[in-house]
């Protein structure tokens, strides 16, 4: 049973109660008898509660949720020391202002108490990077692992692929990574879709920018800046790297093609993930498991560890069998690897033919 379905059940009755009590209180008022009235606002609040509940109750509390999510660590704890301090303050300034009486003194102190809290709050998070350097002595050892201050925007497909965690795991990436929050928009609207698909890769993104944001070796910031007048996000994206000079995190190939147009330097990881892969020259050997059977005839296709493809030629007979072969030929494209083979002997015989790119 879902939260969402919870509330609309507990909200179809208090509404429904509350909506017949009305209707007994107000029957006479408008015209209605007691029961007539009582029943006519009880379905009335049945509906409402049915209807409004859940954006009255659990919808505002995940989106609380997601934004605290969203949140580094460094501008919670900064934000909630600012709305400390802006009370503490405002409170002080508010109390003799309450002594004057009168509409002023009954409402001024509460209005300047809201406003301060709400400045002192965001001006702390907003500095928060600064504010946590100086209460803890120092850089320490976040800006020991991070002697880099290059920055790079992270998209969407990045978050939600989630092998940049590994990455920045490793210490090859270092610096600060931007999140915009049009990106962390399109990722919560994914994480709310109704396709369990999209609503998986949407909550596995949400998941891994909080790891992100708990890592040592990078800081994570969160920008509010956006471009009301581009509709695209890949443009968004674009156009806020070059305000920042930075690069661009993804693995979306056309996002990569865009970049690279306007002279964005984009760090793919499909690429990086190709370029760390096994390497085979020609003549070397190798065990393959032949899993399926290729496009050509007498063709078997095989895969390795990191998801290089084999392609073996005369290697269909092999099917469901772990060989030893020989690689012939190997072909990099931006969509990957593909290494192809013989079975260990055959390349002795001359009856391959040779291949062409």
């Amino acid at each position: 049973m879902s939260l969402d379905f919870l509330s609309r059940m507990i909200g179809m009755v208090v509404f429904a109660v509350l909506g017949a009590r009305l209707g007994a209180d107000l029957g006479e008022a408008i015209s209605l008898q007691q029961p007539v009235g009582g029943v006519l606002f009880g379905l009335v609040g049945t509906l409402f509660g049915i209807i409004l509940t859940p954006w009255l109750t659990t919808r505002p509390v995940r989106a609380l949720a997601r934004m605290v999510n969203s949140l580094s660590i460094e501008v919670l704890v900064m934000a909630i020391v600012g709305a400390a301090i802006g009370l503490l303050l405002t409170l002080l300034l508010a109390y003799p202002i309450s002594l004057l009486g009168g509409v002023v003194g009954s409402v001024l102190p509460a209005v300047i108490s809201i406003i301060g809290t709400y400045l002192l709050a965001t001006t702390f998070a907003l500095r928060s990077r600064e504010l946590w350097e100086q209460i803890s002595g120092g850089p320490g050892q976040r800006k020991l692992l991070m002697p880099s201050n290059r920055q790079v925007i992270i998209d969407t497909s990045a978050l939600i692929d989630g092998r940049v965690v590994d990455i920045v795991r490793t210490g090859f990436l270092v610096g600060t990574i931007i999140v915009p929050r049009f990106i962390l928009s399109e990722l919560h609207h994914v994480a709310d879709s109704s396709d369990p698909l999209r609503r998986n890769r949407g909550r596995r993104g949400l998941v891994k920018l909080n790891e992100l944001q708990r890592s040592d070796f990078i800081i994570v910031k969160i920008v509010e800046d956006d471009f009301e007048d581009i509709a695209e996000v890949d443009d968004k994206l674009v156009a806020l790297a070059g305000r920042y000079e930075a690069a661009i995190i993804t693995n979306d190939f056309n996002l990569n093609k865009v970049a690279d147009a306007q002279g964005v330097l984009v760090l793919n990881i499909n690429l990086l993930a190709n370029a760390v892969r096994s390497i085979y020259i020609p003549g070397e050997s190798l065990m393959i498991h032949i899993f399926q059977e290729g496009r050509e005839a007498n063709q078997g296709v095989g895969y390795l560890e990191d998801g290089t493809m084999v392609i073996v030629e005369q290697g269909r007979q092999y099917m469901d069998r772990t060989i030893k072969v020989v690689v012939t030929r190997l072909i990099n494209r931006e969509t990957g690897r593909i290494i192809f083979a013989v079975p260990e002997g055959m390349e002795r015989k001359g009856d391959i033919p040779e291949e062409t790119e």
